[in-house]
């Protein structure tokens, strides 16, 4: 008898989406650090436990070290504001990470217009 494949990383990804959106709202409403500016968080990834999840980010303006700091130490007031808006059993521990890929695509945005501008150039 086949067994049917468990709904569970599908359910994982959505807590993960939901907790994504509930901490954009979170942080851009109620969190008044002053550390903590423009934030765009640009993933979530909730371990199988729900024990915890890494959040990535990235900071349109402001010092982004000092800005992890404050989502840091500002990880038990929201996961409190999650616990009041998710309805799962366990809702993880927060660990914020500054995530650079914006900033490695932008780099790359700006060798890939030099290269054609210099091909252009050449022709």
């Amino acid at each position: 008898m086949a067994r049917k494949p468990s709904s569970t990383p599908n359910r994982s990804f959505k807590v993960a989406d939901q907790i994504q959106r509930d901490l954009a709202e979170l942080i851009a409403r109620e969190l008044k650090d002053p550390r903590v500016g423009m934030v765009t968080l640009q993933g979530v990834e909730v371990t199988p436990d729900y024990a915890h999840a890494k959040v990535h980010f990235s900071v349109l303006n402001g010092d982004a070290k000092a800005c992890a700091e404050g989502l840091n130490q500002a990880a038990g007031f929201l996961r409190n504001g999650l616990f009041k808006r998710l309805h799962i059993h366990t809702v993880p521990t927060l660990h914020f990470v500054f995530d650079r890929t914006p900033e490695h695509a932008s780099d790359m945005n700006a060798l890939i217009a030099k290269a054609v501008s210099s091909k252009a150039k050449e022709d």
